[in-house]
């Protein structure tokens, strides 16, 4: 072999080389480099970057976006009705724990989902959905909600600790899409909302009917206080005009058979013995 093919060859393994070594990751990774198996401390942030030339390392693209992750659980309710739950998780994974996840867990489809966020959502569901009843996880959905969020950042990080990834796995949201009871339950809740339903319509009914009531006795009230007062105006005015009329009469007695003349039909009156009539036409 002659000097110009050994440098040949030597430039050829050089760029071989050189090629191999460079490894790019796409946004929104991270590259875990092994060696001969084993994971090395660091990850390759995205973009080109070098490493030991294959076969000595290979790098694995560790998707450190957030993603979602929807989980369906069976529970008993505190009532012990039958709810199935659906769960939507929002989680992604810290960069710079990608290597030590990969090493205690594997990089196999779903090993982190099926390994530990689809185990917690429904080890906690069980736990929460037992401290209601059927009802209430309706009713008190954001109470619920709320003790699945807290019951799965507690359940994640024990299994992290345990493992020796803390914070590996952080969890951004999670949403209880529904919840899902038996036909049963259904009706039984559908006959329980008519039942309140047709009580409120009755309640409201029957103030109807009172409040009438006491608008058509506060009605007689006042008119039966317009009478009376009407009737005591009236007397008042009667007994004023009979004393007016009285003091007049002593006054003046002649007004009396003044009062008798306007009254007199013109006819005289018929009398027997010793009566004397009332009107007196004149002296004899």
């Amino acid at each position: 072999m002659n000097a110009v093919a050994t440098v040949f060859i030597a430039l050829v393994l050089s760029v071989l080389g050189l090629v191999t070594s460079c490894s790019s990751i796409s946004s929104g990774k991270v590259g875990v480099v092994t060696h001969f198996g084993a994971v090395q401390p660091y990850v390759l942030r995205e973009g080109a970057n070098f490493t030991r030339p294959w076969p000595f390392a290979d790098v694995m693209e560790v998707n450190v976006q957030t993603g979602a992750t929807d989980t369906e659980a069976t529970a008993a309710s505190k009532d012990l009705q039958s709810v199935h739950t659906k769960v939507t998780l929002q989680w992604s994974i810290r960069a710079d724990l990608a290597p030590k996840l990969v090493q205690r867990f594997g990089y196999q489809p779903g090993a982190w989902t099926g390994g530990i966020v689809e185990p917690a959502v429904q080890e906690v569901v069980k736990a929460v959905s037992a401290r209601y009843t059927a009802e209430h996880l309706i009713t008190q959905r954001a109470d619920v909600k709320q003790g699945i969020e807290s019951g799965l950042n507690e359940f994640i990080k024990k299994t992290l600790v345990e493992r020796d990834c803390d914070g590996a796995i952080q969890i951004a949201n999670v949403a209880v899409t529904n919840f899902e009871f038996s036909h049963e339950f259904n009706v039984s809740i559908e006959a329980k909302v008519k039942a309140e339903q047709d009580a409120l319509r009755a309640e409201n009914e029957k103030r109807t009917r009172i409040t009438q009531a006491e608008a058509t006795a506060k009605e007689a009230t006042l008119a039966a206080d317009a009478i009376a007062y009407k009737t005591e105006v009236e007397s008042k005015t009667r007994a004023a005009a009979i004393e007016r009329e009285s003091k007049a009469l002593e006054a003046n007695p002649a007004l009396i058979q003044l009062r008798i003349a306007e009254r007199w039909d013109g006819k005289l009156p018929t009398y027997t013995g010793n009566s004397i009539p009332l009107l007196q036409l004149g002296k004899p």
